[in-house]
C-alpha cells in the first residue's frame, strides 16, 4: 500500500489530474479540489456497534416493610434454623429483620440476606400454626427483594439483542416465522415486487419466502442512510456519484433505481451494496490528464 501511494504523488508532481468526461467542460472547483498537494487517506468504513439499552423495568412498586419484631408464634430460633439450612451456609443469612403476618395461623419471618450478588434481598420463611397450642411448622422459604435490593433488568429476548457484528462463525440466528419483514414467496406479486414474470420466477418462487415491503422499506432506509449513502463523508468529498461510474453494478429486482454493487478493487467500497448516488475517489472517470 505504501509503494502505491508514493507512486501517486509522483504521477501528481509530474501531471496534473482533473475529472473529465468526453468533450464536457470541467468545473473549476473540481480541478482546485484535485490540485491541492495534499491527499487525505481514505479510511474503510468500520461497523459501529451500538451499546445496548436495556428497556426500562416493569417491576412492581417496592413497598418498605413495616418492621415488627413481636414474635406472637415463638418461632424465631426455628425459622433462623430453616434459612440456614436452605442457605447452606449460616454466613450467607443476616440478621433478623421483621415478621409479617396478615392472618392469625401464618406469618412470614424476614432476615437480611448475605448471598454474593443479592444486596438488599430478604430470606422469607412463612410458618402456620393448626391452633394456639399447636407448634408452629415450616411452610417455605424463600429469597424476596427488599426495599434497596439489587435487581436485574427486564429479559430480553437474545433476537431482540442481536446486533451488527455479533454473528460470528458456525452461528445460527433462527429467524421468526411471522417475522414481518418476510413473506410467503407466492404473496410477492409483480406489481408490488415490481419484477415481471421471469424475474419472479427467479427471485421469487424458487424460495419459501422473500423480502415483503415492510422488509424492502427497511432495508433501503438502512443502507441509505448509512455508511454507503449520500451523506457519508467519502461521498460528499467524491467527484462524481456512482450512479456515473463504470464500475457501478445495477442489482435486480425492485430496488435496482436505487442500489447496486460497487465492483472497483481499490474502492472501499468493492463488493458492497452503494445508492446510485453515493460516491467516492475511485470513481471511473477520475482520469489523468497530461499536459
Amino acid at each position: 500500500m505504501a509503494k502505491k501511494k508514493s507512486l501517486f504523488k509522483k504521477l501528481r508532481k509530474n501531471e496534473s489530474s482533473l475529472v473529465a468526461e468526453p468533450e464536457a467542460p470541467v468545473d473549476d472547483s473540481i480541478l482546485e479540489a484535485i490540485s491541492q498537494p495534499k491527499v487525505e487517506e481514505v479510511v474503510r468504513p468500520a461497523i459501529v456497534r451500538k451499546p445496548y439499552i436495556a428497556p426500562e423495568k416493569t417491576y412492581p412498586a417496592k413497598i418498605d416493610v413495616e418492621v415488627n419484631k413481636n414474635d406472637i408464634f415463638g418461632a424465631l430460633s426455628i425459622a433462623k434454623q430453616a434459612v440456614i439450612e436452605d442457605a447452606g451456609k449460616s454466613e450467607y443469612v443476616g440478621e433478623f429483620y421483621s415478621i409479617d403476618s396478615d392472618e392469625e395461623r401464618v406469618a412470614t419471618y424476614l432476615f437480611h440476606a448475605k448471598l454474593p450478588g443479592y444486596s438488599g434481598w430478604m430470606w422469607a420463611v412463612t410458618v402456620a400454626k393448626i391452633d394456639d397450642k399447636s407448634p408452629a411448622t415450616i411452610c417455605d422459604v424463600v429469597l424476596l427483594p427488599g426495599a434497596k435490593s439489587l435487581l436485574a433488568p427486564n429479559w430480553v429476548p437474545y433476537s431482540q439483542r442481536i446486533q451488527p457484528g455479533d454473528l460470528g462463525i458456525g452461528d445460527v440466528v433462527p429467524t421468526s416465522p411471522d417475522d414481518e419483514r418476510l413473506t410467503q414467496s407466492y404473496a410477492a406479486l409483480p406489481g408490488e415486487e415490481e419484477l415481471d414474470i421471469a424475474q419472479l420466477f427467479e427471485f421469487g418462487l424458487s424460495r419459501a419466502r422473500v423480502l415483503s415491503i415492510v422488509g424492502r422499506d427497511a432495508a433501503s432506509k438502512r443502507w441509505y442512510e448509512g455508511d454507503r449513502g449520500p451523506r457519508a463523508p467519502i461521498a460528499q468529498s467524491a467527484p462524481k456519484p456512482c450512479s456515473s461510474c463504470g464500475f457501478f453494478i445495477p442489482i435486480a429486482g425492485s430496488l435496482r433505481s436505487a442500489f447496486g454493487v460497487c465492483s472497483n478493487a481499490i474502492s472501499p467500497e468493492d463488493a458492497r451494496v452503494v445508492s446510485v448516488d453515493h460516491g467516492c475517489g475511485a470513481h471511473s472517470e477520475a482520469l489523468i490528464k497530461a499536459e
